[in-house]
Parts: C-alpha cells; structure tokens; sequence
C-alpha cells in the first residue's frame, strides 16, 4: 500500500470511531432529558430518542446526504448523490461527494448522519412532556430537509456561507443554533406545561427526577465531545497538520472544564447556591460554544469560551423562564444563546495562522483588529436564524392547525408512557407490581399506591386514548 493509501486507511478507521462517539451522544441526550424531566414521561423519552434518531438516518440517506454535500449544486443545495449507490458510497473524493478526499463517502455519511440526529435530539427538549408523538416523526422529517441545506451552506465548498469564509468547524451554528431554534419555534406553539406559571405568570419550579440520570447524561456527552469535535477534521491529517484532531480535543475539553466552573461562579451568585443543574448545563453549553471554534483557537481563547459560556446557561435558562417560555432542559439557552456566543467568539479569537492552515476564512479581531470574520460570523448567524426558524414554526404551526401537536390535560396529566407508549417507565410507582413498592415485599417502605396490597397482580392501566 502506498502512504496515500495508509492515510486514507487511518482517516477511516479515526472517522467511523468519531462517528460512534457522535451517535452514543443519544444516550447522553436521554439520561439528560429524562433526569431533567418527571418520572411519568421516562418511557417516552427514551422510546422517541431511538424512534427519532431513525427516521433521521433514513430521510438523510434518502435525501439530506445529497443535499448537504452533493456535486453539481450551487450555493444554495446540493445537486447529486441523493439515495446514493454502492459504487458511490466506496469511492473517495469522487463524484457525487467529491468533497470527501480523505475517507471514502461511507464513512463520511456515517459522520454526517450521527451530526444530524443530534441536532434533531436537540429539538425535543424544550418540547418534553407535552407534544405528541407524530408531531415528533413528521417534522423530524422536515427538520432534517432544513439542517441539510443550512449544512450544505457552510460545510459544503458550493455552499455561499463556506465561500465567504464563515467559520464553524464542528457545528454551533449549523448543529445546535439550528436545533435550538426549532426547539424554541415549537416551545412557543406547545405553550407551557400544566402549572408551570402562576395566574400571575410567575414561574414554578418543575424539578427533574433524577440528577444522578442528568450527570451520567452530560458525562456521556462530555466523552462524545471528542469525536464530535475532533471527528470533524475528517481525517488524520488537516490542511498541513498531521494529528490536528488531538489539538482539536484539547481545547474541547478545556472549555468544557471552564464551562462548569463558570456556571458554578454564576450560579452561586445568581441562585445563592452551585445549582447541580446549572452546573452540568454549564459544561454543556460551554461545549456547544467551543464547538465553531475547536480548530481555529488557542487554548487560552477557549478556556474565555468556555467560562462565558457558562454563565450563559445559567443567565439564559432564567431569561427564557423569565419571558414566559417553558424548556424543560434548557435547550434554547445552552444550544441556541451559547450557539451565537462560540459562533461569534470564533470571529473575535480565530488564529490567523489555524485559519490559513484550514483554508477557512481569516484571523479574528482580537489578532487582525478587522471585524471582517466577526462580520462574517454575524452575517451567518442572521441567515440561518431566519431559514430555520421561519420554516420551523411555519411547519410546526401548520400541524397544529392540521391535528393538534399538543397532548390533552388528561394525558399530560398522567403522562405520555401510557398514552403513548401503553406501559410506564417506573411501573412500581404507578402500578400494582407483584413484590414491588407497596406490597408485602417492600412494605417497610411505605405504600406507593395504597390499593396494592388488596391487589398485588392488578392488571396494568388500558392506555388513555388520545383526541384527534
């Protein structure tokens, strides 16, 4: 084999471990959704998550690779590749997707799909524990069409955005601002859960079931980090630098270690108290910031990020809260508000010298003193807020007009695991279970549902039927 063939061969191999890393992120999704979320919602969560993540690896296949990366577009789609071949998914840098150079085009799908499921995972947060299920697999479709073209803008060498040099190395912009922007489109449809706002609009506290599910979740994320991050350089060469994915993981993982001192900072001061929650959002959104930046920064640079992106979380998740607007788990802040924040601090912190070596854009401001890449950045932002946002309210708004995308009080009540699901998350809590909480077994702690005991093998509930 000659060198060329042993790189592409070790860019293989590094890309599809980057893209498992990336795809284990759902995991770390569900245990932070479902911590942060009541107990009665848990079977949904986790079933949507996996439900959701195939429809997005099929419509991307079918049509989102195509138009994210497809030859023969222009700046505003993809042209070509669209339910891609045998012979086109083994070639490298080859049409459809000459693009791919440095790994075959199977490996680069593989990638590219695992960043598409975690957008879309990112939407759902702030619409837990009201929204119906079909609303869920319906726009996932829509959403993944729209995270197409805006990755198609930046990431492709067609795209208009990736001609003038915006840079976003990993995806703040193009993965997390674009989910947190429908996520927000369909808080605002959803309205509020039950009780979450007096009369007076002050809001009440919903408190997550579970922190121990929240901090393996985060956790999770924080490890998958690494091959989202450091998988987006594609190879284990980038420009003229051998092994850039390990410089790539370091300023990853420094941001996200400020991000939870700055949100503890924060949140002492803000909250009286190191909130737990706040804390392990801060590392979140301080990896969410990095992310834009993880290839053009120093690693000073991103250690300001990250800190400033945590207190982003904690100030953000009580702005959104304050303006009226119910997201369970704080998406629109630690996606959305961080997401512009490391959008625009790769404007203001890029290396001159990481941005020539990646062909991608110039200097920041604080290096070159021209806002030109700051303004770039900016210009970004502006038009990928208005594309997704416009079109994601706009589709949300028409399905709840079509059939209602909000679940009834009575099931939200109750909650989505039988109404949607036909059986419970925690059965024992809920339920009559043979030697579970309540009965005879377990009776030194206490009666859960105090008809147990009379009837230890109850039937499991018929599930609540749904209107419309």
């Amino acid at each position: 084999m000659s060198t060329a063939d042993l790189t592409i061969a070790a860019s293989t191999i590094w890309v599809v471990v980057a893209a498992v890393l990336v795809i284990f992120m759902q995991a770390g999704f569900a245990f932070l959704e479902a911590g942060l979320t009541r107990m009665k919602n848990v079977a949904h969560i986790a079933a949507k998550t996996v439900l959701v993540f195939g429809v997005a690896c099929v419509v991307y296949y079918v049509v989102g690779f195509g138009l994210a990366f497809g030859d023969g577009g222009n700046g505003l789609a993809g042209g070509s590749g669209f339910a891609p071949s045998v012979d086109a998914l083994l070639a490298v840098g080859q049409a459809p997707f000459s693009w791919f150079s440095t790994v075959p085009a199977s490996a680069a799908f593989l990638f590219q799909v695992a960043f598409a499921g975690i957008s879309l995972a990112i939407v759902w947060g702030a619409m837990a524990e009201r929204a119906k299920l079909w609303v869920y697999l319906v726009f996932g479709v829509a959403f993944v069409l729209v995270y197409s073209v805006v990755s198609h803008w930046i990431w492709s060498p067609d795209g208009w955005l990736f001609s003038l040099g915006m840079q976003d190395f990993a995806g703040s912009t193009v993965v997390h601002y674009q989910g947190a922007l429908a996520a927000l489109a369909g808080a605002i449809l959803l309205g509020p859960r039950i009780g979450k706002f007096d009369r007076h609009g002050k809001p009440n506290p919903i408190p997550g079931h579970n922190m121990a599910y929240v901090t393996l979740g985060v956790i999770i994320l924080w490890f998958g980090w690494f091959g989202f991050n450091a998988g987006s350089t594609l190879g284990i060469v980038s420009g003229d630098m051998l092994g850039f994915f390990g410089y790539v993981a370091l300023t990853t993982n420094v941001a996200a270690a400020s991000g939870v001192l700055g949100a503890a900072a924060v949140a002492r001061v803000a909250l009286g108290k190191p909130d737990v929650s706040m804390m392990l959002n801060g590392a979140v959104a301080a990896l969410v910031a990095i992310t834009a930046a993880c290839g053009f920064v120093a690693p000073w640079a991103a250690i300001a990020i990250g800190l400033v992106a945590g207190a982003i979380a904690v100030l953000g998740v009580l702005f959104v809260e304050r303006v009226g607007i119910d997201d369970p788990v704080g998406a629109v802040a630690v996606h959305g508000l961080s997401g512009v924040w490391g959008t625009l601090a790769t404007g203001l912190f890029a290396l001159p010298s990481l941005a020539a070596s990646l062909d991608t854009g110039r200097g920041g401001l604080v290096y070159t003193g021209s806002f030109a890449q700051l303004g770039t950045q900016a210009l970004g932002l502006a038009a990928v807020g208005a594309f997704t946002f416009s079109i994601s309210f706009g589709v949300l708004w028409a399905l709840d007009r079509l059939r209602g995308i909000r679940v009834s009080e009575q099931v939200e009540t109750l909650g989505l695991d039988v109404s949607e699901h036909g059986m419970w998350g925690y059965p024992e809590f809920y339920i009559p279970v043979p030697g579970g909480y309540g009965t005879e077994a377990h009776g030194h702690l206490g009666r859960s549902h105090p008809h147990a005991a009379r009837h230890p093998a109850a039937p499991r509930p018929e599930p609540v039927p749904e209107a419309g």
